[in-house]
């Protein structure tokens, strides 16, 4: 058998591996971002997001995305289970189980407009229905056979498949569930309720950072002319720029250098260097993390001046870093890299509007199509089940009591709530 096959194959199992660790990332933020009372929820509901986005992934949502394309979606391969298959240059298995694992991580991303507040029988029924008609349909559009990569559209890692996709469904959540209890005040000011575990937020980020040299890198799909080393250099770039970009100017606008706010810089470069990353030159990697980090500070202003209430700051960490990461490479792209990874150069180089155009209509109908589609589903079980939020006293004393039955962190549970429970 082929060495490089074989070496492929390994390496993309790698990074299946890393980008499942995101995961752990991901139950790091989320808890550290939001108040001890909702930690274990936060932590079992990621493990269990894991589990249904692989199961429904598994039984439609891989078929939708790479079947035989019937228009807006591919219709074949369903319940999958081909281990003769060669796709992409590897082992239709682990292509299987790569892909599986971007489904799982735009999930996520999606339940983070739930938190603190979303019913857990909600968690259940949107996860299937947005691993079966959300997210396969805009990763069709642009990885599968569909029309938006027939275009040309460049989005190498998931800017806009799984970052977007993911921020849509969790805007429309915030919009159906509205805002956390305290949070705003009669005359419109916000109050801070503050996550619980600076350290949790930070480790998550280190470990997200971590892992998205196999979010990136392993979408190179080889490991023959180690092309990945020059993804994971532009990653590591545009994530550094990020959190220079976000920590200075939240330092020279409120004096005081935010710690979350550093943080978030850090996820934004990454998740606006996932469309372009092989795309693009060095030093504009490090413009568009610098851009990134910018972009995610006063976004987080302007949402939360909205009344738009997003503990984990999905919509700007993920929703407008990706919108910038996927405009970028009608800005950036190379000609050789162009040439080399699909799609036209970027206007810098000559390449006129084209492709910019064509990532603009790509940011346009991924987006329109996610938000819509999850708030009709959404709104639908918002009246069929009765409410997909908690009542207020559940909120109140926290989802890990009322969802749970029990604490995340039973040390410091009050003696009271212990006998109650």
């Amino acid at each position: 058998m082929d060495p490089i096959f074989l070496m492929n194959n390994v390496w993309i199992i790698i990074c299946f591996t890393l980008v499942l660790l995101m995961q752990g990332g991901f139950i790091l933020l989320e808890a550290g971002s939001t108040r001890m009372k909702n930690a274990g929820h936060i932590a079992g509901k990621t493990i269990f997001t894991v589990g249904a986005a692989s199961l429904v992934f598994w039984a439609v949502g891989y078929g939708f995305i790479y079947g035989e394309s019937i228009g807006i979606v591919g219709f074949s391969d369903f319940f999958y289970g081909d281990f003769t298959s060669v796709v992409d240059g590897l082992a239709g298995s682990v292509d299987f189980i790569f892909q599986l694992a971007f489904a799982a991580i735009a999930l996520t991303i999606a339940f983070g407009g739930f938190a603190e507040r979303g019913k857990l029988s909600a968690y259940v029924v949107f996860a299937i229905l947005f691993s079966a008609v959300v997210y396969p349909v805009v990763a069709h559009w642009i990885w599968g056979d569909g029309w938006l990569g027939g275009l040309g559209k460049q989005d190498f890692a998931g800017s806009t498949v799984v970052h977007l996709t993911g921020a849509m469904a969790a805007l429309a959540a915030t919009i159906i569930l509205k805002p956390r209890i305290g949070k705003y005040n009669k005359d419109g000011s916000a109050n801070d309720l503050a996550g619980h575990n600076q350290v949790y937020t930070a480790l998550g980020v280190l470990i997200l950072w971590v892992g998205w040299f196999g979010f990136n890198g392993g979408s190179t799909l080889e490991v023959d002319g180690a092309f990945f080393g020059y993804v994971a250099l532009t990653t590591q770039l545009a994530a550094a720029a990020g959190a220079v970009a976000a920590m200075f100017i939240v330092w020279a606008i409120s004096g005081k250098a935010d710690i979350p706010t550093t943080l978030n810089g850090a996820l934004a470069g990454l998740v606006a260097i996932t469309a372009s990353t092989a795309f693009v030159a060095p030093w504009a990697a490090v413009i568009i993390g610098l851009v990134a980090g910018f972009i995610v500070y006063f976004s987080m202003k302007f949402f939360d001046k909205a009344k738009i209430d997003d503990p984990i700051f999905a919509l700007s960490v993920h929703g407008m870093a990706g919108i910038w990461g996927t405009l970028s490479t009608g800005f950036f792209a190379t000609p050789e890299l162009a040439a080399m990874n699909g799609g036209l150069p970027g206007l810098l180089y000559g390449g006129g509007l084209t492709q910019l155009g064509v990532q603009t209509l790509g940011v346009v109908a991924s987006g329109l199509y996610a938000f819509i589609a999850s708030f009709i589903i959404l709104k639908i079980m918002d009246k069929v089940m009765g409410g997909i939020r908690v009542t207020e006293e559940e909120e109140i004393i926290g989802l890990d009591l009322s969802e749970h039955g029990s604490y995340g962190y039973p040390e410091s549970m009050p003696e009271e709530k212990k006998q109650g429970a």
